[in-house]
């Protein structure tokens, strides 16, 4: 039962958030810096997860580097060769698999 009351209650949260972005005055939204942060924001949170996803610990505190840290630096180097996004994911698709395959 618990389960579903928080299921409703994030239903209900999700709604209401919804419903305050289209409540919000078209003259805030104009602003630069409101249209800046738009912009910039959800790269700096994906950002922020690939960096926690890759590089966190999942017991304690610190840093960790294993086989998602190659994949990343693939990504990286594809991306700086202006590679399609496709061949971004592939590449580090493909040398994470490899460098796992290889450390057993």
């Amino acid at each position: 039962m618990t389960v579903w009351l928080a299921v409703g209650a994030t239903a209900v949260g999700c709604y209401l958030l919804k419903l305050l972005g289209l409540s919000v005055p078209t003259g805030l939204l104009d602003r630069p810096v409101v249209r800046r942060f738009a912009a910039l924001a959800p790269v700096a949170l994906l950002a922020a997860l690939t960096a926690l996803q890759t590089l966190g610990r999942q017991h304690g505190q610190g840093l960790q580097l294993d086989v998602r840290a190659a994949g990343l630096a693939a990504a990286a180097a594809a991306v700086l060769l202006r590679a399609p996004f496709l061949v971004v994911v592939g590449s580090a698709v493909l040398v994470t698999a490899l460098v796992r395959a290889l450390a057993g």
